[in-house]
C-alpha cells in the first residue's frame, strides 16, 4: 500500500484550496498511455463579487506520467472550494494548472461547464498541451446549457 495522507484515514475538508494535500500514488502502469476522467457534478465555489454560490459541473480528464491523483484528497480539495471566492475562468484554469504542477501528467484538461448567473452560463475549457498521439480522448459528454425548453 502506498502511504498517503487521506486515503484510509480520516480526513476533514481543508479550510481553503491552498491549504488542501493532494495525493500522488505512483502509477500502476507508467509505460502504457491511457485516460483518467474526473466527472465532478456539484462544484461550486463563491461569486468574489457578490460572494454568492456558483455551481458547476466539472470534468477532469488527463493521461497520467509517473503519478495518478488519489480520488479521496481531490475530492477533498474539490470541496475546499465552497469556501474560495473566485471568477471561473480563474477557478476552472487554476485547478488544471495546480494538478499539471503537482502531479506532472503527459496531459490534462479541464472542462468547467458553470451554471447562469445574471442569465449567462460561462464555460472554461483548459488543457496543458498537445494531446499525446493515440490517446483515446472521448467528448466530455456534458452538453451545453440550454435552459428548460
Amino acid at each position: 500500500m502506498v502511504d498517503t495522507m487521506h486515503l484510509g484515514k480520516a480526513s476533514g475538508l481543508p479550510a481553503s484550496p491552498e491549504l488542501a494535500v493532494l495525493d500522488f500514488p505512483v502509477n500502476p502502469r507508467p509505460s502504457t498511455d491511457y485516460l483518467v476522467r474526473f466527472a465532478v457534478p456539484e462544484f461550486t465555489s463563491l461569486c468574489p463579487v457578490t460572494g454568492q454560490p456558483d455551481f458547476a459541473h466539472l470534468v477532469i480528464d488527463y493521461a497520467p506520467a509517473a503519478t495518478i491523483i488519489e480520488s479521496k484528497s481531490l475530492k477533498l480539495w474539490l470541496g475546499s472550494f465552497r469556501n474560495h471566492a473566485g471568477f471561473h475562468e480563474d477557478v476552472t484554469v487554476g485547478i488544471g494548472q495546480r494538478l499539471v504542477t503537482e502531479m506532472a501528467p503527459k496531459w490534462l484538461r479541464i472542462g468547467g461547464y458553470w451554471y447562469p448567473r445574471g442569465g449567462i452560463p460561462i464555460d472554461v475549457f483548459w488543457q496543458s498541451g498537445e494531446i499525446p498521439g493515440g490517446l483515446w480522448v472521448p467528448d466530455q459528454g456534458v452538453a451545453g446549457y440550454r435552459g428548460r425548453g
